[in-house]
């Protein structure tokens, strides 16, 4: 997966410009506040169609401005080109793929894959369950984007059980059609579960090797907590097992007007050598954690969708000595796509640099090294 050509109209501080790539490494050097990170949250925006630097998406149009347009020509693993663009503005968002318009956003995702390092990562540690969901929400949708339809469709039964519990007068409550919602529910809780436990799986299967490569110690591993346990998976009853669940809490949600189980609860944590990463490790373990988390994502990409994601690293050598950056670098194959952000060159191998394309950013313009 290659991306050839970025063009941006009025995305943040940049009012319009157009890249063409040809290295497979791009390197973005400026001051802070300069306008390089833009560069990178416009690429995961353009694979995404969401930032992720901010919930409010108004904020990705230049200040003034009424749009915003993200346009990308990439190369997929079949050596076919293929365009992809996004218009933002005040009345929503529209998406096209090889110029036609999509009418869903499942019919635009997981085609242009990227892997994002960025110091906001370690929120995946220290932030809340939603913050870990969001994550694996994401992730998953760039694997399969039936999972954003499946998403949706649980989103949308849950709020119609919990616009039921919220109903004021209890005694027309109509227990046979609540309990037809419960079910619907349990439905698409279970076929989340096995995937999300089989996504999981799979990054375990890399993540010990990867962190303990980079760290030179240490066993990580990650545990997704569900009230689906992963053996219950296996029983021949699982369905009424879940239904049992739903009904023993019947009264308290009653009482407290909102779906008390399910999916939208789930959390997974990450432990090194048995102990929580977010409790008793330092927050260079903690950094090391996530950066092997998304190196092993990397990994699984390859063996299970058969391509190479685009990386993407905005300002992660600064923090990490000599030999953990030449640890990460190892992981880049030679052919791997990579655009990576940095406010002081120093901070990047001599090696890396001979390879890479660099461009100086200032206040939102950027000027190609010859």
């Amino acid at each position: 997966m290659f991306l050839k050509n970025l063009e941006l109209n009025n995305f943040r501080n940049i009012s319009k410009i157009s890249f063409d790539f040809d290295k497979n490494i791009n390197i973005f050097i400026g001051n802070n506040a300069q306008g390089k990170t833009n560069i990178l949250e416009s690429i995961y925006f353009l694979a995404i169609t969401k930032s992720h630097r901010t919930h409010n998406e108004m904020n990705l149009i230049k200040s003034k401005e009424l749009y915003t347009k993200v346009s990308g020509l990439y190369e997929d693993d079949k050596n076919k080109a293929h365009t992809l663009s996004i218009l933002l503005n005040a009345k929503g968002k529209k998406v096209s793929v090889d110029n036609i318009v999509q009418k869903r956003i499942s019919n635009y995702l997981s085609r242009l894959n990227v892997i994002m390092f960025c110091p906001d990562d370690l929120e995946i540690i220290k932030g809340s369950p939603a913050v870990r969901r969001k994550f694996l929400n994401i992730e998953l949708s760039q694997f399969r984007n039936d999972y954003v339809l499946l998403l949706k469709e649980y989103n949308q039964i849950l709020k119609q059980r919990n616009e039921y519990l919220k109903q004021k007068n209890n005694a027309k409550f109509d227990r046979m059609y609540f309990n037809i919602i419960t079910d619907k529910l349990v439905d698409k809780n279970i076929e989340l579960a096995k995937i999300r436990y089989d996504f999981i799986n799979k990054i375990n299967n890399n993540l010990g090797s990867v962190f303990e490569d980079i760290a030179g110690m240490g066993s990580l591993k990650i545990e997704y907590k569900s009230f689906i346990h992963e053996e219950d998976l296996k029983r021949d009853n699982l369905k009424k097992f879940l239904l049992d669940k739903y009904n023993s809490l019947f009264m308290n949600e009653l009482l407290q007007k909102t779906t008390l189980l399910g999916c939208h609860k789930d959390d997974f944590k990450m432990y090194l050598n048995d102990l929580d990463v977010t409790e008793f490790c330092s927050q260079g373990q903690q950094r090391l954690s996530i950066l092997s988390l998304k190196l092993a994502e990397i990994e699984v990409f390859i063996k299970e969708k058969n391509t190479k994601p685009i990386i993407l690293l905005d300002d992660i050598f600064s923090e990490l000595d000599e030999i953990k950056k030449n640890n990460i670098i190892k992981y880049f194959k030679r052919d791997d796509q990579i655009f990576i952000t940095t406010t002081d060159i120093k901070d990047i191998n001599e090696d890396l640099k001979n390879k890479s394309d660099i461009y100086i950013v200032d206040n939102g313009t950027f000027n190609k090294e010859d």
